[in-house]
């Protein structure tokens, strides 16, 4: 999954960016779980299942809502 695609599907669910993070990465927030999670901004490289499972976990994103966003 692309650094697009993932924060087009993040606006969907609620999800806003907070502030820039360390090297290139961004804080984005839940604001209706208050939590936040870094998510990698790279234009070109894959986001793996791996990376995007913990991204949903720390944002409390279930699977389910993420694909049908």
């Amino acid at each position: 999954m692309k650094y697009a695609e993932l924060v087009k599907k993040l606006k969907q669910l609620g999800c806003e960016y907070a502030r820039p993070g360390p090297g290139s990465h961004e804080i984005w927030f839940n604001p209706h779980t208050h939590r936040a999670a870094p998510i990698p901004y790279h234009r070109t490289k894959d986001i793996g299942p791996k990376l995007l499972a913990r991204i949903l976990r720390e944002l409390d994103i279930s699977r389910q809502d993420f694909d049908r966003s």
